[in-house]
């Protein structure tokens, strides 16, 4: 049988989930970067498994990762867009809600992503045109048409220019259930479940959303950037929206709505 990009990918996550839940624990041992994040040996480990795999496997490939990058300047026309743990601040501090994330992007747009929660054993998986499974089976964002039905992740980043914290109190006004889980991935995977609405993210990092597009989408919903804009995910993002789609507009014009 022919190894798939998606055989690849999938090892790879379940490689770093055994690393993630070997070295769990209190008291973890962590540096703090200077964006004021936390970093660990699990996350560099990780970054340096994937680099280390797709460099032998795809050797024209690029890897953008969080925690280091390959081959970024031959302008290739695939790039592995890498979050090797996202979630580090609950991750480091034993707080299970994490995951590994990892997206293959050609010119720029997922065609294949994979996230990871080894807590729960959960495997999300979409490729281009082919769906979204959870451990094999197929799934669909939720059905729900207003935001006071579902929860609805809002994640401010520094340097945003508009604060998104107004933004989570309205969408609490509104009834919503407005949380920041500290990983928009694992909540960008809960909204491909079905079980959130959707996600608002001021951040530009495209690792922290390249996967989740592509899941999200494939599973049904919509994203875009804080504009309403389609984006490239090998670069950096202006921000990120996405929702089951039936919420895009409504989340949208929230956001536009900011001061």
């Amino acid at each position: 049988m022919t190894t798939t990009y998606r055989d690849i990918a999938c090892a790879l996550a379940r490689q770093a989930g055994d690393i993630m839940l070997k070295n769990i624990k209190l008291g973890m041992t962590k540096e703090w970067k200077e964006d004021n994040t936390p970093l660990t040996v699990s996350d560099t480990t990780i970054n340096e498994l994937v680099i280390s795999t797709i460099s032998k496997e795809f050797p024209d490939h690029a890897v953008l990762g969080e925690e280091g990058s390959h081959n970024l300047e031959s302008d290739a026309q695939y790039t592995w867009v890498l979050d090797p743990i996202d979630g580090t601040i609950p991750f480091s501090h034993s707080v299970p809600i994490f995951a590994f994330s990892l997206a293959l992007t050609e010119n720029g747009v997922p065609i294949l992503g994979v996230i990871y929660d080894p807590i729960m054993d959960r495997m999300v998986v979409a490729e281009k045109g082919a769906g979204t499974t959870l451990n094999g089976a197929p799934v669909r964002v939720s059905d729900a048409t207003s935001v006071n039905q579902t929860l609805i992740e809002v994640q401010s980043w520094r340097g945003y220019h508009r604060n998104l914290n107004s933004l989570k109190n309205t969408l609490i006004e509104q009834g919503a259930q407005a949380t920041t889980i500290c990983s928009v991935v694992y909540a960008g995977m809960l909204v491909a479940i079905g079980e959130y609405g959707g996600v608002i993210f001021s951040g530009t990092k495209p690792w922290d959303a390249a996967a989740v597009a592509i899941v999200i989408e494939e599973a049904g919903g919509t994203t875009s950037d804080l504009d309403g804009n389609s984006q490239r995910y090998d670069q950096p993002m202006n921000g990120f929206v996405a929702s089951n789609g039936k919420l895009q507009s409504t989340l949208l014009e929230l956001v536009s709505s900011i001061d």
